[in-house]
């Protein structure tokens, strides 16, 4: 603790001085210099006040270093806080009844949908083994054989674009399940 503080704590009453001596006698002369008793006080009592304060801050600057993170944990605190456990299990039962309708219908939609994607791409597959085990066509390339030969590009160009939609629908079956489970717990 400082004299300050000493000093503030002491028997005298508030609006005595901390000062106990009366004005000394100045005398100019470089010889004879000596700084007043008060003045030496006052310039201790300003020390201890300079301490003092850079205590408070760094008080301050510990106490207040953590305060975004101690913000953010109190303030989801304060969500919990304000509703009930039983109110929120109510909330979630009420949320599970009114989405699980919807969830179950998408995830058999997904599903017709994948299985006859697949079956599409089993079809296209055999196309394709039954073209490439056809012989090569020679030079002498018919008109008919020429249009086998777009379809069959154009059938293998849907065969990657089909592929490319079951990727896309497996993942979504797998978001829709998860986000399912979620839900259930």
């Amino acid at each position: 603790m400082s004299r300050l503080s000493r000093a503030t704590l002491s028997s005298r009453g508030p609006r005595d001085s901390l000062f106990t001596r009366g004005p000394a006698d100045y005398r100019a002369d470089a010889q004879s210099y000596k700084c007043p008793a008060d003045l030496e006080e006052c310039v201790a009592s300003l020390e201890d006040c300079c301490e003092e304060a850079h205590e408070i801050g760094t008080l301050l600057r510990a106490g207040t270093q953590d305060l975004p993170r101690m913000t953010k944990i109190l303030g989801n605190q304060i969500v919990f806080a304000l509703a009930p456990s039983s109110t929120l299990q109510k909330y979630k039962a009420d949320l599970i009844d009114e989405v699980e309708p919807a969830i179950i219908e998408l995830v058999e939609k997904a599903q017709a949908g994948l299985q006859a994607l697949e079956k599409k791409e089993r079809t296209l597959e055999n196309k394709v083994e039954t073209a490439r085990n056809r012989p090569k066509l020679t030079s002498q390339t018919t008109a008919a054989q020429k249009l086998e030969q777009r379809r069959l590009a154009a059938l293998t160009k849907q065969r990657e674009r089909l592929e490319d939609e079951l990727k896309s629908l497996e993942r979504d079956v797998v978001t829709l399940v998860s986000f399912w489970r979620i839900l259930c717990r």
